[in-house]
């Protein structure tokens, strides 16, 4: 809390609203997007890596969370001020960082995947940044990021032999997707049936049972694609750039409509209940891995002359 306190002192005007911009790149949406990059332009391997080692992350994060459910650092001290804005994205309970796990394993598994000595040394000075920019902002203790950043890190140290091991054989993928899947059903059976202590907090604990069905809708989806993918479609990676390019944004666009146009419908049929998470990251992730990749045989085609 010291440290937090001492950060405090420091803020200005053109910091936070530096700061602010920084840690939007722990955000979901970066995952997302450079997750599907790799898996559609890149290498699915590399794809499905970056994938598995995210699911397991944001399964690890939110399990210590509601499980340890350590409180945000403003509730801990109220003397503690937060950066205006920066309570918007911070829900939940504080330890440890979501934001710090999620850009984390994005860069962590990045750093291993590539070869070239900027983009290594590049990757752990975002996540650093990214780290302190939480608890500039006043949004977590140095204890979240640092537990977020060596949970993370241990999780692609140890993902990366088994992503080797699976290669190009999408049987392996799909053995392991569906060992994930495994540890998504006991999460969330965990989140909805264990005898929580009657002082935990109710929209916390909702949201860790939100995450926990978003998580076991978006493995169930990642495992159909895996397996129609490896056994009919085995949808093209390569094109020329421009047409990569054109492919990653109609791609994001069509998921990102799926996402948010779901969301008003699900709300419509269902009201406030959790489970429609699980459909809609299912949609999601069918369009993401399934039914947009059917294109890429036209993108593969387009400037080959």
């Amino acid at each position: 809390m010291e440290f937090l306190s001492f950060l405090e002192s420091l803020r200005a005007p053109w910091l936070d609203a530096v700061m602010r911009v920084v840690t939007l790149l722990g955000s979901e949406a970066l995952f997302l997007t450079l997750a599907l990059f790799v898996f559609w332009c890149t290498d699915k391997r590399d794809g499905y890596y970056l994938l598995m080692t995210g699911f397991a992350g944001i399964t690890l994060n939110m399990f210590l969370k509601i499980t340890c459910r350590i409180p945000r650092p403003w509730v801990r001290n109220p003397s503690l001020t937060v950066v205006e804005g920066a309570k918007a994205g911070a829900g939940g309970y504080s330890f440890p960082s979501g934001h710090t796990q999620n850009i984390t394993a994005t860069l962590g598994v990045v750093a291993v995947t590539q070869r070239r000595r900027w983009v290594r040394i590049l990757c752990p000075a975002v996540v650093l940044l990214v780290a302190f920019s939480r608890m500039y902002l006043g949004v977590h203790t140095p204890a979240d990021v640092l537990t977020a950043m060596a949970t993370s890190a241990l999780l692609v140290l140890a993902l990366y032999p088994v992503a080797r091991w699976a290669g190009e054989r999408w049987q392996r993928w799909l053995a392991l997707l569906l060992g994930m899947l495994a540890v998504s059903v006991g999460y969330l059976l965990y989140a909805l049936l264990w005898p929580f202590p009657a002082y935990t907090d109710a929209a916390n604990l909702a949201e860790a049972q939100k995450h926990a069905w978003t998580l076991l809708g978006a493995v169930s989806a990642m495992c159909l694609c895996c397996w129609v993918d490896g056994r009919w479609l085995r949808s093209p990676t390569k094109a020329v750039w421009w047409a990569q390019l054109l492919k990653t944004v109609i791609g994001l666009a069509l998921v990102l409509g799926v996402k948010e146009g779901l969301k008003p419908l699900m709300t419509l049929l269902f009201g406030a209940a959790l489970f429609p998470s699980a459909i809609r990251y299912f949609c999601c992730v069918m369009v993401a891995a399934l039914v947009w990749p059917m294109s890429f045989r036209f993108f593969a085609r387009l400037g080959r002359h």
